[in-house]
């Protein structure tokens, strides 16, 4: 089962959808929760940081999306999945 979003995932997905992944950077570093950790690790493919991306997907207990998109993963946090 996925994640509630909270105001503040909501406030990060947004920021990305915008095309300010470094937004979204600053808002889910102050969290914890394994949402915030996917959010977190999506910042960092965006950014190319493959490496710091794999360590936050590690810290939201998911395996690197490799058969997804950027836009992909996006749109599935959108939906909540």
């Amino acid at each position: 089962m996925a994640s509630p979003l909270r105001r503040e995932h909501r406030a990060a997905i947004a920021r990305l959808r915008d095309g300010d992944w470094q937004a979204a950077h600053r808002i889910v570093q102050a969290l914890e929760d394994p949402l915030a950790c996917r959010i977190h690790a999506l910042c960092h493919r965006i950014e190319g940081d493959m490496d710091n991306a794999h360590y936050w997907y590690r810290q939201a207990k998911l395996p690197f999306p490799a058969g997804l998109s950027v836009a992909e993963e996006l749109a599935a946090l959108e939906d909540g999945d």
